[in-house]
């Protein structure tokens, strides 16, 4: 299961004002970047159904050149939900109630399907009254074309984009615009992997599409093809992990046919017949290899 709130708490937390400049830019003229504080989580119990509610994200910050502070709240919503509009107004108002601050509501609508307009308004009305009207941000990815984002240097529109509108044989077109836009963003090792593992969960490449990305990373700019290759190389060396961790073999056996083109029935067998500890050991050498006679004498050697 993934994560999804957790995903997008850690990517936005990471890079909140680059966020902001990506979505909101007004903000950026009324706010004092430096006075940013991400406040506790914050749990809201609903006395009526015993459900629990959690607050993804909330940061105080100062208006610009006052001493006052304001709020603004985020919600990653991963799914489509009914009234969805109307928790958000629940969250405002108990926010409302316990910090007596002004709050920016915004909401990113995160999931694939469906792809219909989402309310950002939420309204109580008599015949003769407008008694309520809350509004909120709307940041709904599946309805943002991801061509828009393609000159925009940003680490969150290169996380993003891997959640955006495209069409299904884009697919491998998008990943390796990510991971250009990332490459050349040139972020330190941790910021690095936070976005690339980003980008991976949400925009997994079948075999087909990774040949495909393959052969197209042979074409790109040498100096972005070697970034690339290093995130790649980086992705395949978590997924034998993780391969080990639930004794596929068959993940490492995949690996190596991505490395070598391809690997004949008797080598697969021999795999096959490794033991955990040696299996192991493979995945720490299959980078080393430079061809495929240096796999082979070091299956040789485990005999």
């Amino acid at each position: 299961m993934i994560d999804h709130d957790r995903l997008f708490k850690e990517l936005i937390q990471t890079f909140f004002w680059e966020f902001i400049e990506l979505f909101l830019p007004e903000v950026l003229d009324y706010v004092a970047k430096d006075s940013l504080t991400f406040l506790p989580e914050e749990i809201f119990t609903d006395v009526t159904s015993g459900d629990k509610r959690k607050i993804d994200l909330l940061a105080q910050v100062k208006w610009r050149e006052q001493d006052t502070y304001f709020l603004i709240h985020l919600e990653n919503q991963a799914y489509n939900q009914k009234e969805f509009e109307r928790r958000m107004f629940h969250y405002f108002a108990r926010l409302d109630a316990k910090y007596l601050l002004p709050i920016f509501p915004i909401v990113i609508f995160s999931y694939d399907e469906p792809k219909r307009q989402e309310k950002s308004q939420y309204t109580v009305n008599f015949p003769n009254r407008k008694i309520l009207e809350f509004n909120y941000v709307a940041i709904q990815l599946n309805n943002l074309n991801w061509r828009n984002f393609l000159n925009k240097p940003n680490p969150v529109a290169a996380a993003l984009m891997a959640k955006m509108d495209f069409n299904p044989e884009e697919r491998v077109r998008v990943k390796l615009e990510c991971l250009r836009m990332l490459v050349t963003l040139q972020l330190n090792p941790a910021k690095m992997e936070l976005i690339s593992g980003f980008i991976d969960t949400y925009l997994k490449l079948n075999a087909t599409e990774e040949q495909a990305l393959d052969t197209e990373l042979k074409q790109a700019n040498l100096v972005e093809e070697e970034g690339i290759m290093e995130i790649v190389t980086s992705w395949m060396q978590k997924g034998i992990e993780r391969g080990i961790e639930r004794g596929e073999k068959k993940i490492v056996k995949k690996l190596l046919k991505r490395r070598f083109n391809n690997i004949d029935s008797t080598l697969e067998n021999r795999i096959e017949r490794l033991s955990s500890e040696q299996l192991e050991n493979l995945a720490d050498a299959i980078f080393d290899f430079q061809s495929l006679e240096e796999l082979i004498n070091w299956l040789d050697q485990q005999t």
